[in-house]
């Protein structure tokens, strides 16, 4: 499928998968609205403020950028985090608060209020994860999240089974973005050390990999793709190189 002339909004655009997204989109012709708490940082055609854990900030955002594309073929929900590695014996409510509402209320939101605006033949993806597939220790929170999201994804697709819009999960492992220094609150030392003696995927990686889906005949919808680095087995098992 010919990408160009095509209508996208990506959510999480400031950083990461979303905006190196962002940036393969553009590349390919296609008209692209980011959204982001940091829309400063956003390299898009037109950038928005986003709070997906508000829903007054996505209505307006969603909005807007349907009114300036005359309607959306590609949504990507993107936004997303986590929030420390710890058992759950340490967390604390405003923790889980933030990744359930960012992960889960916040792909919920945003699908329901842009749905409407999804032309036939588009296209709806998600970010989850591989923590969303198999649990690994010191991150329920952010496990029960992915699971979650998942579990939605289902559903939507059960929901739109008949029209012709597509929907696809994608699920990375490993990957060096600044995802890992959001979890670690701004650790830089903490949050190098899940890459040390690894080649991690890259946020080029996953958003080559979402532009594959999305150029499949529009007969073919990858449900879910599950992308790790070699050296990743499972979200808890990395092999290292010795140093």
């Amino acid at each position: 499928m010919e990408l160009a002339g095509k209508t996208a909004v990506v959510t999480g655009a400031s950083s990461g998968f979303g905006a190196a997204t962002v940036r393969k989109l553009r590349e390919a012709g296609v008209r692209v609205v980011g959204g982001a708490r940091r829309v400063e940082r956003i390299d898009a055609d037109l950038a928005l403020p986003l709070d997906v854990t508000d829903e007054e900030s996505c209505a307006a955002f969603v909005t807007r950028a349907a009114a300036e594309l005359g309607g959306i073929d590609i949504l990507y929900n993107n936004a997303g985090l986590a929030l420390g590695r710890y058992p759950f014996t340490e967390s604390t409510p405003e923790d889980e608060a933030t990744v359930l509402h960012t992960n889960v209320d916040g792909a919920i939101r945003i699908t329901r209020l842009a749905l409407p605006h999804v032309r036939d033949g588009g296209h709806i993806l998600f970010t989850g994860s591989i923590a969303g597939r198999q649990a690994y220790q010191n991150a329920a929170v952010y496990v029960a999240a992915k699971f979650a999201l998942r579990g939605f994804v289902y559903g939507l697709r059960e929901d739109l089974l008949g029209r012709p819009i597509r929907i696809t999960t994608v699920d990375p492992g490993l990957a060096e973005t600044e995802f890992s220094l959001v979890r670690f609150k701004g650790d830089a030392d903490a949050a190098k050390a899940p890459y040390e003696g690894v080649e991690p995927l890259t946020a080029d990686d996953v958003a080559e990999c979402v532009l594959f889906t999305l150029t499949r005949p529009l007969h073919v919808n990858i449900d879910e793709m599950v992308i790790k680095a070699l050296a990743q087995s499972s979200g808890g098992r990395i092999l290292r190189r010795e140093t």
